[in-house]
């Protein structure tokens, strides 16, 4: 049976519960995964959620930062979480649905401005975090399992409105993309968004920064949908809902979509 799996940087979940209800209402995921969403979980919003047809949660909070929650209209166990770099922080949550498969929600910490570790703590927090994630796919190698979240890393050229410009900038450095990229091939993990759509500029997130976002369109591809081997061919229609970023009040990511026939 198809499903359609949504991911979103929601930037606090209280603050936009009508956002949330609006995507529920108006494209339907099956399953919407979220981050950032800066509440402890009984302070989510979640029978709200669940009067729209998501009854399904599996979610870490956290009061103020961070937090990931997975709200699915299908049944779904929770299937743990891990605290890499031992952050403290909730940062992932993974979700199993009855077929077996397995959903890992991200949110991978942005790493502050400076790409130094040496003078920018977050900045090593980052590449620690995505050294955990490494470690732990190389040593339990994911099967039948989705990855999605903000992994705060557009890793190719096409992914920033300008490399050139991006390339000593937090998200877009080599390291990072390196650090990036060995996760990927530790878990054999493919990237659902871009073997859909393979070329040409691609974002999902736009700085709050920018007076006009969409006439400057200077934006990143930050947020991923990845599958594991096994189930990588099953993936089709990605898709990013660029509009939910005009929307009012809003994050400054962008949704991104996908429908796995499982």
């Amino acid at each position: 049976m198809p499903f359609t799996l949504a991911t979103w940087n929601i930037n606090s979940v209280r603050l936009r519960e009508g956002l949330v209800a609006k995507l529920m209402q108006e494209e339907m995921p099956d399953i919407l995964c979220l981050q950032e969403c800066k509440s402890p979980v009984d302070k989510m919003p979640l029978e709200s959620f669940a009067a729209l047809g998501y009854g399904h949660v599996v979610a870490r909070g956290q009061k103020g930062y961070n937090g990931v929650a997975i709200l699915s209209k299908l049944p779904m166990t929770d299937a743990g979480d891990m605290d890499f770099a031992d952050l403290g922080h909730a940062r992932h949550v993974a979700g199993r649905l009855e077929n077996g498969v397995v959903i890992h929600n991200f949110y991978v910490p942005a790493g502050g401005d400076v790409p130094d570790r040496a003078v920018n703590e977050k900045f090593g927090q980052k590449l620690d975090y995505l050294t955990g994630m490494r470690d732990w796919f190389r040593d339990s190698r994911p099967e039948k399992s989705i990855l999605v979240g903000d992994l705060n890393i557009a890793p190719r050229e096409d992914d920033v409105w300008n490399h050139k410009q991006l390339l000593k900038i937090v998200s877009h450095t080599p390291i990072e993309i390196e650090h990036l990229g060995d996760v990927m091939e530790a878990g054999g993990w493919q990237d659902v968004t871009r073997a859909d759509i393979p070329e040409g500029l691609l974002y999902s997130w736009w700085s709050y920064r920018a007076r006009d976002w969409d006439e400057a369109d200077k934006g990143r591809r930050l947020d991923h949908v990845w599958a594991s081997a096994d189930i990588g061919q099953s993936a089709h229609s990605s898709r990013i809902l660029r509009a939910a970023r005009g929307w009012d009040q809003p994050s400054d990511h962008a949704p991104v979509f996908a429908t796995f026939d499982l």
